[in-house]
C-alpha cells in the first residue's frame, strides 16, 4: 500500500486544537482531526485522543481503524501495548471498570500526560523526509521500463480523487461560510494540509501518466 509522509506539525496542531476544546468545555470535530494526518508519534496520538474524553482500548481502536487509518496503520495490538507503557509511565491511568457482562475499561488522561503532550507540541521538530514509494519506482521505471507502472499509477489516482472528495464534503459541511473561533479555524487548517496533500498527488499522477502515455483523469 502506498505510503504518505506528513510533518508533525499536523499532529501538533491537533494536539494543541483538542487541548483548548477540552478546555473550554466545547465538544467540536476533534475526533476527525485527531484522525486526519499521520502522527510521528503513536503515544502522543493516543494523548491527543483521550484529551477530549476517556475511551476504552476497543474504542480507542476504533476510532484508529476508521479515520487515522487513511495515512498512518496502528495495529490493535500495538494500541493496546502502546496503552500499557503510557500507564506505567503514569500518563494516564484505567478508570475502575462497570459492573456487568462486557464493561470495558476506560482510560483517562494523568495531568502528567497532559504535561507531556503540551511539552511535546512545543518541541521543535524538523521537517520529515520524505520517503514515498511511489517516487522510487517512477525512477526504476525510468531506468527500465515500459513495465506497466501506469496502471498502478491509475488506480492511485482514484483512491486519491476519492480522498479528496470526502476532504472537500467535510470542508462544506464544517467550515465554509461559518464564523470560526481559534479552535474552529486549526480544525479546518489540518483539513486543507489534508485537500492539499491530495491535490498534489493527483497533479503528479496526472504528470505521471501523460508521460508513461496513460490517459489522466480530465481537469476539472
Amino acid at each position: 500500500m502506498h505510503k504518505y509522509s506528513l510533518d508533525a506539525l499536523f499532529v501538533q496542531l491537533v494536539a494543541e486544537t483538542n487541548e483548548a476544546l477540552r478546555d473550554s468545555g466545547k465538544i467540536g470535530d476533534s475526533e476527525f482531526l485527531a484522525a486526519s494526518f499521520r502522527p510521528m508519534s503513536l503515544p502522543h496520538a493516543l494523548l491527543t485522543a483521550l484529551v477530549e474524553h476517556p475511551c476504552s482500548g476497543s474504542e480507542l481502536a476504533e476510532r484508529f481503524d476508521k479515520s487515522i487509518g487513511y495515512f498512518w496503520h496502528a495495529t490493535h495490538q500495538q494500541i493496546y501495548r502502546e496503552l500499557a507503557r503510557l500507564e506505567e509511565a503514569l500518563w494516564i491511568e484505567a478508570l475502575p471498570a462497570e459492573t456487568g457482562r462486557g464493561r470495558k475499561r476506560q482510560f483517562r488522561l494523568l495531568p502528567a500526560g497532559r504535561k507531556e503532550l503540551r511539552r511535546w507540541i512545543a518541541e521543535q521538530h524538523d521537517p520529515t523526509p520524505l520517503r514515498d514509494e511511489l517516487m522510487v519506482r517512477l525512477r526504476a521505471e525510468a531506468a527500465i521500463g515500459p513495465t506497466g507502472l501506469d496502471k498502478e499509477i491509475a488506480r492511485l489516482m482514484a483512491l486519491h480523487q476519492e480522498k479528496l472528495a470526502v476532504y472537500q464534503r467535510i470542508e462544506q459541511r464544517d467550515f465554509v461560510g461559518k464564523a470560526l473561533s481559534r479552535e474552529r479555524r486549526l480544525q479546518h487548517l489540518v483539513l486543507k494540509a489534508g485537500i492539499l496533500q491530495e491535490e498534489l498527488s493527483l497533479a503528479i499522477s496526472k504528470e505521471a501518466l501523460e508521460i508513461l502515455g496513460g490517459t489522466p483523469a480530465s481537469k476539472s
